[in-house]
């Protein structure tokens, strides 16, 4: 089994290591293409009005100057031409990518693309809590990723789907268990606009995620977080609201 690995923490990131870890646990054969740079919160964007840079740092292992979906399409269409992978692995973000976090994270886009292209994708985020990102227990993704993988291997993957997998902020042995989750929902005010001076008094601005207890809906990929369970959400691909569609059924002529 060939599989790319991405992210968007960037090539040095130690998600990525941790990544590698739980690749290499699957197969022999793992492919790393990753942004050269931080990019995280870039969603799904391609790079379309700047060219993109190449960089081979060893066997099996690059750099791209572009986002999450760049790496994932240069790894397809002109690295692994020819023999593409069987499967595409996103993250280990840094930080938990549950409820509103998804629309905005380059870590699900990795995986979004992949099965844009039809390759069976997963992204994978390590959460952490108070104590903040410096002391982030890679070591929990590490240990529960391979079986999570392979499970969702051996349970296989529908046209358009692809697994948001999130691993708690806790040890390994403390891990309660595992939970197919729907995605949650943050209060509606996610983003302060705060603003600052440079040395010659002109304005900058910083957005600031704002620290808050949100609500744990049981079921939710947020719930599970809190519990001290990994959770898997699969996504779909299409946005389309079925239920708006059917209320607006009469409201509209239909497509004859």
């Amino acid at each position: 089994m060939r599989i790319l690995i991405t992210n968007d923490d960037g090539i040095h990131a130690p998600g990525l290591a941790a990544l590698e870890k739980i690749a290499r646990a699957l197969s022999d054969d793992v492919i790393v293409i990753a942004p050269e740079s931080d990019q995280s919160g870039v969603s799904h964007s391609l790079s379309l009005s700047t060219p993109l840079r190449l960089r081979r740092i060893n066997e099996g292992r690059y750099a791209v100057s572009g986002t999450p979906t760049d790496c994932v399409l240069m790894g397809v269409q002109h690295v692994l031409k020819g023999r593409g992978p069987d499967l595409i692995l996103s993250g280990v973000n840094r930080g938990q990518n549950v409820a509103d976090d998804v629309g905005y994270s380059g870590t699900i886009a990795g995986a979004m693309e992949g099965t844009v292209l039809g390759i069976p994708s997963i992204a994978l985020s390590q959460a952490y809590g108070i104590g903040g990102a410096e002391g982030l227990r890679w070591h929990c993704a590490e240990h529960h990723g391979p079986a999570i993988v392979r499970r969702l291997l051996a349970h296989g993957f529908t046209k358009g789907t692809l697994f948001n997998v999130n691993f708690p902020d806790c040890e390994p042995a403390e891990v309660a268990g595992v939970s197919l989750t729907t995605q949650g929902q943050r209060n509606a005010a996610l983003v302060d606009v705060v603003e600052r001076q440079d040395f010659r008094g002109g304005p900058y601005y910083w957005l600031a995620p704002r620290r808050e207890t949100p609500p744990r809906i049981e079921g939710t990929d947020l719930w599970a977080m809190f519990q001290k369970r990994i959770s898997v959400t699969p996504l779909h691909l299409n946005l389309t609201d079925v239920a708006a569609l059917q209320r607006l059924s009469d409201v509209f002529d239909p497509v004859s």
